[in-house]
């Protein structure tokens, strides 16, 4: 079926003479015939091989292969119904598995650097498409977006993902001998909220959510995020919310590009830093330790930071752990606005970040961490664009509505 597939498609291609094209050049020339070649073309249903004309430009003395401009093959030997194929494999596979798992379902044979060089290439399409985005939203030329919706959600959060040595070289790392082994990936989700349940707990929009990632600056990855945020209909939103944890680097952004926001640092993480006080308050004693840690718990969770601030100060310590103590009591006076949790869940609002940590699992984790995985910087941000566009639920869109290389 397959050989007959490849049969009745190398007859229509035969029908494909480039015509439909502008023989003008951009320099004002023409191009004119030359010669004709054949080309050997994969497709998802077989081998093909049409002879296309060869052109030249008269004035600047360009070069093109009208057909391959209309099949969209310029510098491939892969139709775009097979690189479609492997990228979504790629993006989803180690590029072994990917190269095995195309061999299994369609029978087309592959080599694993060929489908990491496709899917790579689509990730850099995508990369690329975004930078436009980026661009026309920081000039203040990205038109006007008609989504207005009810609540909407700006979370961020870092991961690292292991790269190789020499992209790592001269950072500093956090295993004991200081050697920096990993990058971080700056993710970001964008998310809407109509309506809350019977209970009153916030429910998140379905199919709502769409992610940027990136392995860069926060200032540069402040203009992505905002970028996508205004795309989601930032400026027509009747409220927005950030939320992430206490990196530095996350409420700079947010005060820089998402002034206007309702700003709540994730429950769970300031939770956490009870947690470790907590351990280190009572190393021994498990059952004071969970005594005092649900006390002081259960005023964070009902917004009562002046009674959790006077509950640290009034602890009888000393020395190290004085100083430990009076670290995390600084930490709740200077974030004190951003967690006001009893006022935010009576708003009906989300206090935890937990949208863009499990992104940071199922978009970056769970094809940029596995065992043995070392990447370059370049290649790991083509990954992370395509799984973006795909978790988004972009990439239908963006294939149909992508311009071919030009020749």
């Amino acid at each position: 079926m397959h050989r007959c597939g490849a049969s009745i498609l190398q007859y229509l291609v035969d029908y494909e003479d480039g015509s439909s094209l502008e023989r003008r050049c951009s320099c004002g020339g023409s191009f004119v015939d030359r010669k004709r070649r054949p080309k050997r073309i994969r497709t998802v249903v077989g081998q093909i091989c049409p002879v296309r004309t060869v052109q030249r430009c008269d004035g600047c003395g360009r070069w093109r292969v009208a057909e391959d401009v209309v099949l969209d093959v310029v510098g491939t030997g892969f139709s775009p119904g097979l690189r479609r194929m492997m990228a979504k494999t790629g993006a989803e596979l180690c590029f072994d598995k990917a190269r095995d798992l195309i061999q299994e379902l369609s029978g087309l044979s592959v080599t694993d650097k060929q489908v990491e060089r496709v899917a790579e290439t689509v990730g850099e399409q995508i990369a690329r498409e975004q930078e436009r985005r980026v661009e026309l939203a920081m000039s203040g030329e990205d038109g006007p977006c008609s989504h207005s919706p009810s609540t909407l959600y700006i979370a961020t959060d870092g991961t690292g993902v292991p790269v190789l040595r020499t992209e790592s070289e001269g950072r500093e790392g956090k295993s004991n001998d200081g050697v920096a082994r990993t990058r971080e990936v700056k993710l970001g989700a964008i998310f809407t909220q109509t309506t809350v349940n019977e209970h009153g707990m916030p429910q998140r929009d379905p199919l709502s959510t769409t992610y940027v990632g990136k392995i860069e600056s926060a200032d540069s990855f402040g203009p992505r995020l905002y970028a996508e945020a205004l795309r989601r209909g930032l400026t027509g939103a009747k409220r927005v919310a950030f939320i992430g944890d206490a990196a530095a680097w996350i409420w700079n952004l947010a005060d820089f590009h998402f002034p206007g926001a309702c700003q709540i640092i994730d429950y769970y993480h300031a939770a956490e830093h009870l947690g470790e006080l907590s351990r280190l308050l009572f190393p021994d004693d498990e059952q004071r330790k969970s005594q005092w840690l649900e006390l002081v718990c259960d005023k964070l969770w009902h917004g009562k930071l002046s009674s959790v601030i006077s509950e640290l100060r009034a602890l009888p310590v000393r020395g190290k752990k004085k100083a430990l103590v009076q670290k995390q009591i600084a930490f709740f006076i200077k974030n004190r606005k951003r967690m006001r949790y009893e006022r935010f869940r009576n708003q009906g609002l989300f206090i935890g970040s937990g949208v863009v940590e499990a992104g940071c699992k199922t978009v970056i984790a769970a094809r940029l961490k596995r065992s043995g995985m070392h990447w370059s910087v370049r290649g790991a941000n083509a990954i992370i664009a395509l799984r973006c566009c795909l978790e988004s639920g972009d990439f239908d869109d963006f294939w149909e509505s992508r311009q071919p290389p030009a020749a």
